[in-house]
């Protein structure tokens, strides 16, 4: 059972439910992934502008890997959701959501 209040969320991916998580150690990779010197530029980057779909990518590999799913994120790329991409992007601003807090008007949008 995911725990919120520690910035899990339960995504189904592929018909099988998982837990993601944003941990300290997924925050980081994202921060390396993305050039980002620290959280809040990291943050800022997510709100300021859309997701491309290997944006998308990064963030719900890192969320599975924080969430304990040894998985790369080639994986996560070949993987479906309900929803298609859009689908995706409420798994990341639900993941954005319960590590940050953010209100959803300040959640990032998808570029298509």
């Amino acid at each position: 059972m995911v725990n919120r209040h520690r910035g899990e969320i339960c995504a189904m991916l592929d018909g099988r439910e998982w837990t993601l998580c944003l941990t300290l150690g997924a925050l980081a990779e994202l921060e390396a992934s993305f050039g980002a010197e620290d959280l809040a530029v990291l943050l800022r980057r997510f709100s300021a502008s859309p997701l491309s779909a290997g944006d998308i990518i990064k963030i719900v590999a890192a969320g599975l890997r924080g969430g304990g799913n040894e998985i790369a994120a080639s994986e996560v790329a070949q993987m479906r959701t309900e929803g298609g991409v859009t689908g995706f992007a409420r798994i990341v601003s639900e993941l954005l959501s319960a590590t940050f807090g953010e209100s959803k008007s300040q959640l990032p949008a998808v570029n298509n």
